[in-house]
């Protein structure tokens, strides 16, 4: 009876033990599974860019995955909105002006807002960047420009996103800014491998970028390493370092060249253009690029009498521009340090709608380039409206002077020759994104913009927590039992 009995006590022992181990052993398997096979699901994130230019205003919407490649996101543009209406450098000039602009500005972050869901509206990051316009402006009226920029930052501080800032931007920065933008688009800075991960390509090269706008135009391309001065910008992209010369320069748009030139020919007696104009003195010299003449009366009107005459106006365009001063061992114009351009260029903006105004879009050949400039510049007004009947007479009348000046811009200024033009490519935009500096300044500011992440665990709060009790209750059983056992066992 005893051999029973002391059979039995060890038996009772043994289960009771065994269930108190298996107890402590599911309590911490819950506990390691709760805890490590729990998933971070990056949310998606949107930025918000307001491109404000010395012709319009553009606002655009760009998201990516919160999970970024070596700190930088995949940026896509999901929505682009013109807003209709006046410049803001134009704004406090003309009250029903102004009431347009507004409305554009509204009636574009109105559409901005029922596109982002309604969770991240409030860490969206909203950045206006004003650039040549606004930078002529604040040198002639400094007062005007702020009182602008403070109306924008209190109407858009308003809305229900996270605001940075409205301000103007370098021309620099706005070079540097397009050069990545046209990079990013061709899949020079980043791609996707055959395993569905985000790498750099192989043997990657980069292109030169070149932005012509109303008011300025840049030049950006990347160089050596060792390559130093002002003109020169370091940039960090999906990890990878890049030197990229980048000039901007100021009065040399084609709105404010175009000033420039007509600057040249008040005096003249014929005007290198096929026909005939009158224009008041403000529209040439109301602005920092033309030096106002003596006596000089707003009002006053000039009557020009146009020939079609190519070469005086090419005579009159290089005017406009230093070829001689140079103080380093190349410049490209206006005394500007310039190292040579090598590899591929994209030209956009104002080169491509100039190149598309002479049936030379994409790739071109310099001669032949050039035979189009002057073929233009010698057809007759009428001609040309019956040729080019989708070019309204305002922006027709400015192509025999605008593709004189896109011509010597880069040839005599930048120095392409007969090989490298064929290099250049005019284009308006790369897989259906606009081309310009708003892109490549989200791409930047999201190296510095935290990403939300969701931690997905693999069991609810309600199942882990039930479990953690079921098991702990478990374990209190056993040992309460074994503690039992222990006592009875004594007496």
């Amino acid at each position: 009876m005893a051999s029973k009995h002391k059979m039995g006590y060890k038996c009772r022992i043994a289960g009771v033990m065994l269930l108190l181990f298996a107890s402590i052993a599911a309590l911490i398997a819950v506990a390691v599974v709760q805890d490590t096979w729990k998933l971070s699901e990056y949310t998606k994130e949107y930025g918000i860019v307001i491109d404000s230019g010395s012709s319009r205003s553009n606002v655009y919407l760009y998201e990516w995955p919160g999970e970024k490649k070596n700190e930088t996101g995949i940026v896509t543009e999901t929505l682009n909105c013109k807003v209709e209406g006046v410049a803001i450098s134009e704004m406090k000039v003309d009250r029903e002006k102004d009431k347009k602009t507004w409305d554009g500005f509204k009636k574009c972050m109105d559409s901005v807002t029922r596109s982002i869901p309604p969770e991240k509206r409030s860490t969206t990051r909203l950045f206006l960047g004003a650039t040549a316009g606004m930078r002529l402006l604040h040198e002639k009226n400094a007062q005007r420009a702020n009182d602008i920029l403070g109306d924008l930052r209190e109407y858009l501080s308003s809305l229900p996103f996270m605001f940075q800032n409205a301000s103007i931007i370098t021309g620099q920065e706005e070079g540097l800014y397009g050069w990545v933008t046209v990079n990013y688009l061709m899949g020079n800075l980043v791609e996707k491998n055959i395993w569905n991960a985000y790498v750099r390509p192989e043997g990657a090269t980069t292109v030169g970028s070149m932005d012509l706008g109303g008011a300025s135009t840049q030049i950006a391309f990347a160089v050596q390493d060792d390559l130093k001065g002002p003109d020169y910008m370091h940039v960090k992209l999906y990890g990878y370092p890049y030197n990229v010369y980048t000039h901007s320069f100021l009065c040399y748009g084609k709105n404010e060249a175009e000033k420039r030139v007509l600057d040249k020919v008040v005096q003249w007696v014929r005007l290198p253009l096929c026909f005939n104009i009158t224009l008041k003195a403000s529209s040439i010299y109301d602005t920092e690029c033309t030096k106002k003449p003596k006596n000089y009366n707003s009002s006053q009107e000039f009557t020009l009498f146009g020939v079609a005459d190519s070469d005086s106006c090419g005579k009159v365009v290089k005017s406009i521009f230093d070829f001689k001063t140079c103080s380093s061992s190349q410049c490209s114009f206006n005394g500007v340090e310039q190292p040579p351009v090598a590899g591929d260029f994209m030209a956009y903006a104002g080169f491509f709608y100039t190149a598309k105004a002479l049936l030379m879009n994409g790739t071109t050949d310099l001669d032949q380039f050039n035979a189009s400039v002057r073929t233009f510049c010698h057809t007759k007004w009428t001609t040309l409206q019956k040729q080019k009947y989708w070019l309204s007479d305002k922006y027709l009348r400015t192509f025999c002077y605008a593709a004189h000046y896109v011509f010597t811009l880069l040839a005599d200024g930048y120095k392409f020759d007969r090989e490298t033009w064929k290099s250049i490519s005019f284009e308006k935009e790369v897989k259906k994104t606009s081309i310009g500096w708003s892109l490549g300044y989200m791409l930047s500011m999201s190296n510095m913009i935290p990403s939300e992440v969701k931690t997905i665990l693999p069991m609810s709060n309600a199942v882990f927590a039930g479990l953690i009790f079921l098991f702990s209750a478990l374990i209190i059983t056993t040992v309460v039992l074994v503690f039992i056992i222990i006592i009875r066992t004594c007496y």
